[in-house]
């Protein structure tokens, strides 16, 4: 079975799936161990890997360290080619549908599929949409994008629906890295009311309340990242889970 086929059963029986995204320049050594398994621990259903740069971190050494830790899914959420490791169970293969770089939406794709075959790793399509979240995240401006506007959630629906019929399995409603605001709730309704395919769900989700309204509204994974990589808010990890799940 693959892992996109275990992950939609998974979904089958669940409310909702929570990923971790860990990036490997703001987790390395003793604290990445120390923090995968308080996730694991959590209840959290796997682990995104990677950013939008990579300046000190490493792939390779994150990933091993992740093994070290938990049998759950690791995969690579990539930045560019070089974030390519067969130690991964899977790759997010990202197409950036909201842009009009061509670059991002096949250019890099095509000097990566030999690469992923290569390495034997499983390509999970994953149609990526940027929403306009308050501050230029970092994604948008490595990719040169202009992201969806918050207020126009007719737009997201409409690229959603055009990723699914070119055949990606997941659509990624996306805020960026610390944005000031999280996509909204409205737009996350509009476009999980007409995709088939599962719609995940990052950027700006600083509660556990927003974590569990998102899913309210039709998320079917939810993605966190750097609010965790400040320490003293790791004490709400278990919050977020249960808010995912439904359980709060």
């Amino acid at each position: 079975m693959t892992l996109y086929s275990a992950l939609l059963q998974k979904l089958s029986t669940q409310r909702a799936l929570y990923f971790m995204l860990l990036d490997p320049d703001r987790f390395s050594g003793e604290e990445l161990s120390e923090f995968t398994k308080q996730c694991v621990s959590a209840g959290v259903d796997g682990f995104l890997v990677g950013g939008s740069l990579m300046i000190s971190g490493d792939l390779d050494s994150s990933i091993s360290e992740l093994k070290k830790n938990t049998t759950l899914p690791v995969i690579i959420f990539p930045g560019g080619v070089s974030q390519i490791s067969p130690l991964a169970d899977a790759i997010l293969f990202l197409s950036n549908v909201s842009g009009r770089n061509a670059e991002h939406l096949i250019g890099k794709h095509v000097i990566a599929a030999p690469i992923i075959k290569k390495h034997g790793l499983e390509a999970i399509s994953t149609g990526y949409i940027l929403v306009e979240s308050g501050r230029v995240t970092t994604a948008q401006y490595i990719s040169g994008s202009v992201p969806v506007p918050r207020h126009k959630p007719e737009i997201a629906v409409a690229t959603a629906l055009a990723a699914e019929y070119l055949g990606m399995k997941f659509i990624y409603l996306e805020a960026g890295s610390g944005a000031d605001q999280h996509v909204p709730f409205e737009m996350v309704k509009a476009v999980s009311s007409v995709i088939s395919v599962p719609l995940m769900v990052g950027g700006g989700i600083k509660d556990a309340v927003t974590a569990g309204k998102m899913v309210d509204a039709g998320a079917k994974i939810i993605v966190t990242g750097n609010h965790f990589e400040n320490r003293s808010n790791r004490g709400e990890l278990q919050a977020f889970v249960d808010a995912v799940k439904g359980r709060i």
